[in-house]
């Protein structure tokens, strides 16, 4: 089993050492129509490496009222190890705001039918690189990275897919919110090793962790960062915190 003590060690090991030494990242800007005409925004990333064809890929799934420009470095750490990286922008937020009247959209007037779509957006979206950049994308080893909302449906959506995703990390975890409900859908997922991450005085997510721990089938590892903040703020006011989601992630996907 995969322990976090392991997880801290390589980060000390690999603190000033990156994998790859990409000179060049292919960055492409993606624009897809949801089921239902809304625009979806993503943002795909891999590094410029001779001789590979293609890379795993990290699927980055945002808080709710941000957008995929607040990963922090943990794009520039993925794509160091050899990673592709596939930032979603959710419907109602960050350039995912028009429905398919071309009516602006936020997600502060979204009712709950609307983030039920989330799960289904994402697939989508993953459904669409793996056809367009089918030479590039590799998602027979892949992992994702949710935070808050984004947490929740990265585990709504993995239990949906057939080829599950090596690992799920998740920031400032919820049981429920916005009618997303992901216990049971945690259960499904099967075999599928969890690293979940709250904030130092985040109790909401300490204890949702505790809760969610009990419907995992594989290990659920937890970790308090020394930050107090939630979100994908703990990345920002924990910049180390980037370097030790890589590490976890690269453990499954090298």
């Amino acid at each position: 089993m995969k322990k976090l003590f392991i997880i801290l060690s390589l980060f000390l090991f690999f603190i000033n050492n990156t994998v790859f030494a990409a000179e060049k990242i292919v960055k492409k800007d993606l624009k897809v129509v949801a089921q239902d005409g809304f625009a979806l925004h993503a943002v795909f990333e891999y590094p410029n490496i001779k001789g590979q064809k293609s890379f795993s890929t990290v699927v980055l799934l945002h808080s709710l009222g941000y957008s995929s420009e607040w990963w922090e470095t943990l794009p520039q750490k993925l794509l160091d190890k050899g990673y592709a990286v596939l930032m979603i922008d959710l419907r109602g937020n960050g350039n995912s705001v028009y429905n398919a009247t071309l009516t602006r959209v936020s997600w502060k007037s979204m009712t709950n039918k609307a983030y039920a779509k989330y799960p289904d957006d994402v697939i989508q979206v993953i459904e669409y690189v793996k056809k367009e950049n089918a030479r590039k994308a590799f998602f027979n080893n892949w992992a994702v990275v949710g935070s808050d909302i984004g947490a929740s449906t990265a585990i709504l959506s993995s239990s949906k897919i057939k080829e599950k995703p090596k690992t799920l990390v998740l920031l400032s975890p919820v049981v429920k919110t916005k009618g997303l409900f992901v216990p049971v859908k945690l259960a499904e997922l099967g075999k599928v090793d969890i690293f979940s991450i709250s904030g130092t005085n985040d109790l909401d997510s300490q204890n949702a962790q505790d809760y969610l721990s009990k419907f995992a089938q594989a290990e659920f590892t937890t970790y308090t960062s020394p930050a107090n903040s939630t979100g994908m703020l703990l990345l920002k006011n924990d910049p180390e915190l980037s370097t030790l989601i890589a590490e976890w992630i690269h453990q499954y996907l090298k």
